[in-house]
This record gives structure tokens, C-alpha cells and sequence, in this order.
């Protein structure tokens, strides 16, 4: 029985294909309308601040309750087009970052419980295999390569580094 079970949880094969039909759908929703931004075009248009999107909100007003204070290089039924479209994928964005997050969450836990029980295997191998247990040998000099070397034989048992920041690897 594993020691330090962080998360006990488990996906059908229904709740996949139930996943992945929904991402399916909203992928089919999204064909043609989405764009692909680059690192450097996301750094260059930023996000708009709640405080910005105010901002919008009353300048939209305004062109409407004042149609003479707008200038001819703005092109309002553009603007109200985009306006729209902003407002409605807004909610579902909310949406899918909370279950994005949920998501990643549980994987995370599940990557960390499968880590450790990694680890507890490695060692217990690793002993084995200095017992001369037959068949041990392999499976650690298999496993030895995942780990980081340049330890003196007399050091701790080699354990992999985790990554930097704690994460487990996907």
C-alpha cells in the first residue's frame, strides 16, 4: 500500500470520450474564428485590464448616445461587431479556465503520487540489484539513466532532481 497517496482518482473511458467530444465541439465552434498569436504579438497586444475594459465599456456609450463626438476613422459597426464577439466568448473563457484549471490541478497531483512511487521502486531496485536479486541488475541500470550521476559511492542513494519550480514533467 502506498505510503503517501496524495490523490485516488480515475477517468472511464466514457468520461475521456466525453472530454474530448466537448473539445471537439468547441474546436468545430472555433474553426475559423480563432487566431494564433505568436509569444511576441501576446507581449505586443498585451490584455486588456479590468479597469481598460471600463474604459471600452463607456467609450461605446459615448459613440452611441453622441454619434457626433465620433471620428470617421473609426469604423463603428466594426467596432460593435468586435464589442460583441469580445463579450460573448468572455463567460466561456471564465469557464474553461476554471476547468482548465481543475485539470491541471488533479495532474499535477497524480504526476507527484506517480513520481514518488517511481522513486520508492528506483530505490528498492536499486537495493535489490546490490543484493545480486536476479533480474535486478537490468531493470536498475535501465532506470540509473534517468538519474543525475557524479555522486561518490559512498553518497545517498541517486535520486532524480526535480525540475526547477517543483513541477512534475507532463
Amino acid at each position: 500500500m502506498a505510503i503517501d497517496n496524495i490523490i485516488s482518482v480515475s477517468f472511464s473511458d466514457e468520461d475521456v470520450e466525453k472530454m474530448n467530444a466537448a473539445i471537439r465541439m468547441l474546436n468545430e465552434v472555433m474553426e475559423g474564428k480563432a487566431v494564433n498569436l505568436t509569444p511576441e504579438e501576446r507581449r505586443q497586444y498585451g490584455s486588456i485590464a479590468d479597469r481598460n475594459k471600463l474604459l471600452v465599456d463607456k467609450a461605446k456609450f459615448y459613440m452611441e448616445k453622441a454619434p457626433q463626438t465620433m471620428p470617421r476613422t473609426i469604423d463603428k459597426a466594426e467596432f460593435d461587431r468586435d464589442y460583441a464577439a469580445r463579450a460573448r466568448i468572455e463567460a466561456p473563457l471564465r469557464e474553461l479556465t476554471i476547468v482548465a484549471e481543475k485539470l491541471r490541478d488533479t495532474k499535477t497531483l497524480l504526476d507527484f503520487d506517480n513520481l514518488q512511487n517511481t522513486l520508492a521502486y528506483y530505490r528498492y531496485v536499486k537495493y535489490l540489484a546490490s543484493e545480486n536479486e536476479p533480474g535486478t541488475t537490468s531493470i536498475y541500470q535501465d532506470m540509473k539513466q534517468h538519474y543525475h550521476g557524479g555522486r561518490k559511492p559512498d553518497e545517498e542513494p541517486d535520486v532524480p532532481t526535480p525540475p526547477a519550480g517543483g513541477e512534475t514533467t507532463p
